[in-house]
């Protein structure tokens, strides 16, 4: 049964780690990536489908991206999409390529995504210390049931700390990359 709550719990907080990191690859650094057009949607047939089920994204270089879609009809709603996205990127049709041009950040605008970045991670942190509570009540839970002993309850509890005290490094880990990343130039 301990080892059942210890399992959920690491799981639960590697899943915030890993959903902290797919915020992170939404947050833009000046660089060209993939990813950074991930959570767009597109009108495709009357529904909304991600734009990487529409179109090819190709990086042809740091400061560009390129968006090749399926079908020619789909050009002008794929580059309505990316205006229209909260990204603030200005795409240029070519024929059936569209072409979106990174804009170099400044100093100002690199401050506010580290901000930004920081507060993501205190949420990060935030929902590894909420499973740590509730595994720890799951455990006073079994104690109170007399189906654990206040020995073993105190060993699962420090077990439930270390667990929690690696996802936090992590997170920390993560932050820190992303903040070195945003800060180069």
């Amino acid at each position: 049964m301990i080892d059942d709550i210890q399992k959920d719990a690491a799981t639960r907080m590697k899943k915030s780690v890993e959903a902290l990191q797919t915020e992170f690859s939404k947050i833009r650094t000046g660089r060209a990536h993939t990813s950074l057009l991930d959570h767009i949607q597109v009108a495709y047939y009357g529904s909304d489908v991600p734009l990487s089920q529409v179109a090819k994204i190709n990086v042809e270089d740091a400061r560009m991206l390129s968006v090749t879609p399926w079908e020619k009809d789909m050009v002008k709603p794929v580059e309505k999409a990316i205006m229209a996205s909260d990204l603030g990127l200005n795409p240029a049709t070519a024929g059936t390529v569209i072409r979106i041009p990174m804009p170099a950040m400044t100093e100002e605008r690199r401050k506010d995504l580290v901000r930004v970045v920081r507060a993501e991670a205190e949420g990060g942190r935030v929902a590894i210390r909420n499973i740590r509570r509730d595994a720890n009540s799951d455990l006073k839970t079994l104690e109170k049931e007399k189906e654990i002993s206040e020995d073993e309850l105190r060993r699962a509890e420090d077990g439930i700390q270390k667990i929690t005290d690696q996802y936090i490094a992590d997170v920390e880990r993560v932050l820190e990359g992303k903040e070195k990343e945003l800060m180069e130039v």
